[in-house]
């Protein structure tokens, strides 16, 4: 079954902030979302989630309606690693993965057995498993990011969104990071749908880009297909060149120096 937002749109008030978006994300794929800032990447991203509420559309998984569902009965379908790292700092990590598991966590607030052996997977598939009883505090920002990865993958969902979980890893982090979410995407058949900012990144680990332009779609395909000059200078308003990547043959974008 596929993740399928139909339709969708959303408003603050009176300002519509996501136009009748639609697109569609199937098992084992990554999909970025890109767009310049206020595009409706993370509006997108937390309509789909529940946190907003949506004016009209669908967000479908298979049959069911997720907007008709409740938080619970969402968690178990989708799970969410969040743009920031919004967790106290006194939790041990295995703690904060342990809080992937509150929907399936019997009505005394008690971890089973099972919940204990969903965190300790999440953990060893995000190699953390030698920070179990590290507090948060003491972590690298990469080391909390993948804690974070790590309490979503405990909810064992067939769906996992991301918002710009890159933003504040160096390099090195974010490669790892990137590298890490694709794999487990095709490896553990998940339908990834994560909102990006660096466009050679996104080349290099979707499998498909959704381009979001003042809350509407502007294209959706593969990298090739999206990530053209045409589609980039008209999105971001700023010239550039694109080129193929020596190994990958994936398109590279390269800015153009304003007033050369």
């Amino acid at each position: 079954m596929r993740l399928e937002i139909r339709g969708l749109t959303i408003a603050y008030g009176e300002q519509v902030a996501l136009r009748e978006v639609s697109l569609a994300v199937a098992p084992g794929e990554v999909v970025a979302l890109i767009g310049p800032n206020g595009a409706g990447k993370s509006t997108l991203i937390r309509g789909i989630s529940g946190v907003l509420g949506i004016r009209s559309g669908e967000v479908r998984f298979g049959e069911r309606d997720l907007t008709a569902l409740s938080n619970a009965e969402r968690a178990r379908i989708l799970a969410v690693v969040p743009q920031a790292r919004q967790v106290g700092g006194a939790f041990t990590v295995e703690q904060i993965v342990l809080l992937g598991r509150t929907a399936h966590i019997n009505w005394l607030g008690q971890a089973r057995p099972k919940d204990h052996a969903a965190a300790l997977w999440a953990m060893q598939q995000t190699a953390i498993t030698h920070l179990a009883e590290r507090r948060n505090a003491e972590l690298s920002g990469g080391e909390q990011q993948r804690v974070l990865l790590a309490r979503a993958l405990a909810q064992r969902t067939p769906v996992l969104l991301l918002d710009e979980p890159t933003n504040h890893l160096d390099l090195r982090h974010q490669i790892s990071f990137l590298s890490l979410v694709r794999n487990l995407a095709h490896r553990k058949n998940l339908a990834v749908l994560m909102a990006m900012h660096d466009l050679n990144q996104v080349s290099t680990y979707a499998d498909r880009v959704a381009l979001l332009v003042d809350g509407s779609l502007l294209a959706l395909g593969a990298p090739g297909e999206v990530l053209t000059a045409e589609h980039i200078s008209a999105a971001y308003q700023t010239p550039v060149q694109v080129i193929p990547h020596p190994e990958y043959k994936t398109p590279m974008i390269l800015p153009k120096r304003e007033g050369d």
